[in-house]
């Protein structure tokens, strides 16, 4: 297998790593992780057991994934970001994980903190050092704290504009790309648009 392991890292023995990934320096791995393939675990990194990260992620430095959180494909991690899975931790007793989703494409801006329970959406765009208290629909632009949707970004990582409307829907089209989205109609009444 094509896997690069730095010397320095943790990957515990019943750790799965897929083809091509590469894990850096003093990054950890858990017991029962599964990582797939292509993916990249930056320096000091830290995935906790029983997480599912898809093909093509990029966990930046000193990220925690914490057990309760699965990955989709395609998504950026950026770095120190932490991912909870506890809505009401304390120091003695039981732990309840509380499960988080991350879409294919999503990216996560340096910094933020997802609280657990909830879904970022696919192609989703969260700025850097943000709170992430609630979902976040696919293909928003999400910042501050508590974070909310401020725009929309295509799977290119591009603004998307309003073009019409379909039926309940608004047609949004990428500057870069030329690629159109639709967002229900009830995303806009939330940003006040």
């Amino acid at each position: 297998m094509d896997v690069f392991i730095h010397p320095t890292a943790t990957v515990e023995k019943t750790a799965k790593i897929g083809s091509g990934t590469r894990v850096w320096h003093y990054a950890h791995v858990r017991e029962g992780a599964v990582i797939g393939k292509n993916c990249i675990l930056g320096h000091c990194a830290y995935v906790d057991r029983n997480v599912r990260i898809g093909d093509n992620v990029k966990v930046e430095n000193k990220a925690s994934v914490f057990q309760g959180v699965t990955i989709g494909d395609d998504v950026f991690i950026g770095p120190h970001v932490v991912f909870t899975n506890d809505a009401r931790p304390r120091s003695l007793g039981e732990w309840e994980i509380v499960k988080t989703l991350v879409k294919k494409g999503a990216s996560i801006g340096a910094n933020s903190t997802i609280l657990c329970g909830i879904v970022i959406g696919a192609h989703s765009m969260i700025g850097a050092g943000s709170v992430v208290t609630k979902d976040v629909p696919d293909h928003c632009l999400v910042y501050g704290n508590p974070a909310g949707i401020r725009g929309f970004v295509c799977q290119c990582g591009d603004d998307l504009e309003e073009s019409g409307k379909d039926k309940g829907f608004f047609i949004l089209k990428c500057r870069k790309c030329k690629k159109n989205v639709k967002m229900p109609e009830n995303i806009f009444i939330k940003t006040g648009r």
